[in-house]
């Protein structure tokens, strides 16, 4: 679970968030002017990078403030999160306040516990279905 820094709340669980796509993309000047072609790319096209990312994200649960984070896309490793209007930071060292996985131990996307294996049958499963079950 990500730790996320809201620019006005502070840090909260994830859950509270929701992304809104590739953040600093500008509207076209002239929208009129655009083919169908051109209008199609402004809509539907964004940059896919593998690494440092610059999105959009709203604290919908929270203060409905929309803000930039900058975020690596591998590892999840928020560097920096910034309002909107603001330029993009450089890719620095990650802020200290950062978001970041949870290291706990009952953690599904980290850590070290796996799950019990102890109470598993070491019996085969059955291959046909339960009486009354419908294929």
């Amino acid at each position: 679970m990500l730790l996320i820094s809201c620019p006005n709340c502070g840090s909260r669980d994830e859950t509270e968030f929701h992304y809104g796509g590739q953040a600093h993309v500008p509207y076209p000047e002239n929208p009129n002017d655009l083919n169908d072609r051109e209008w199609a790319e402004y809509l539907f096209y964004r940059a896919n990078t593998k690494g440092t990312f610059a999105e959009r994200w709203v604290h919908s649960t929270g203060c409905r403030q929309w803000f930039n984070m900058l975020r690596d896309t591998v590892t999840y490793d928020i560097q920096a999160v910034y309002p909107m209007g603001t330029p993009r930071p450089s890719s620095a060292a990650p802020a200290p306040e950062s978001g970041t996985a949870s290291l706990a131990p009952d953690s599904t996307t980290t850590g070290t516990a796996a799950p019990s294996i102890a109470a598993t049958s070491t019996t085969p499963a059955s291959t046909t279905a339960p009486k009354g079950a419908t294929k």
